[in-house]
C-alpha cells in the first residue's frame, strides 16, 4: 500500500532507499533540487523535506522568548519601540499557553480556539477587576496575568500528575486481581 503525504511523496519510513535513488535518477536530479523537488539534500532526518513537527519547538521557544522580553520590558519600565507589541504578545501568549496546557485532551484546533478565547477573557477580567478597584497599572496587569497563568500551569501539571498516578494504581490493582 502506498501512502502519500501532503506534498505527494511517500513518507521516508515507507520508501526503501533504492526507490529513492530510482526517483532521483528518473527525475534527472541529484536529490537536492529546490522547494519543488523530491529531496532537499539533508534538510530532514533522512535527507527529505523536513516534517512539520520539526519547527514546532523552535517556534514555541521563539514565542516564549518574545513574551519573556515583553514582560521584562514592561516590569522594568524600559522605553523601547518593541515594548508595546512584545508586552501585548505576552499578555495573550501566557494565559493561552496555560489554558492550552490544561486542555490537553482536546484536538489541536479546538484547544487553540478555546485557549485564545480564554486568554482574551483572562486579560479582560484582570483589567476589569483592577479598574474597578482603582489599582490599575501596566506593571500590575502584567504581574496579575503572569500570576494567573502560572497558577493555571501548576494546577494543570498537578492534575495531570494525579491522573497518571491514578492510572498506575488502577493498572497495578488490575494486575493483582
Amino acid at each position: 500500500m502506498q501512502t502519500k503525504t501532503i506534498h505527494g511523496n511517500r513518507p521516508s519510513s515507507e520508501t526503501p532507499e533504492h526507490d529513492r535513488a530510482e526517483e532521483r535518477a528518473t527525475s534527472g536530479g541529484t536529490g537536492s533540487e529546490g522547494a519543488g523537488g523530491e529531496g532537499r539534500g539533508g534538510d530532514g532526518p533522512s535527507g527529505d523535506r523536513p516534517v512539520r513537527g520539526d519547527a514546532a519547538p523552535l517556534l514555541a521557544g521563539a514565542a516564549v522568548g518574545v513574551g519573556g522580553v515583553g514582560a521584562v520590558l514592561a516590569l522594568a519600565d524600559l522605553s523601547s519601540s518593541v515594548r508595546a507589541p512584545f508586552t501585548l504578545f505576552f499578555l495573550v501568549l501566557a494565559p493561552a499557553a496555560a489554558i492550552g496546557a490544561a486542555l490537553g485532551r482536546m484536538d489541536p484546533l479546538s484547544r487553540t480556539v478555546v485557549a485564545g478565547a480564554g486568554a482574551v477573557a483572562v486579560d479582560l477580567l484582570v483589567a476589569q477587576v483592577m479598574l474597578s478597584l482603582h489599582i490599575w497599572s501596566a506593571r500590575g496587569g502584567v504581574v496579575a496575568v503572569a500570576a494567573l497563568s502560572g497558577a493555571v500551569f501548576v494546577l494543570a501539571g498537578v492534575r495531570r500528575r494525579g491522573g497518571v498516578r491514578r492510572r498506575r494504581a488502577r493498572a497495578r490493582s488490575s494486575r493483582t486481581d
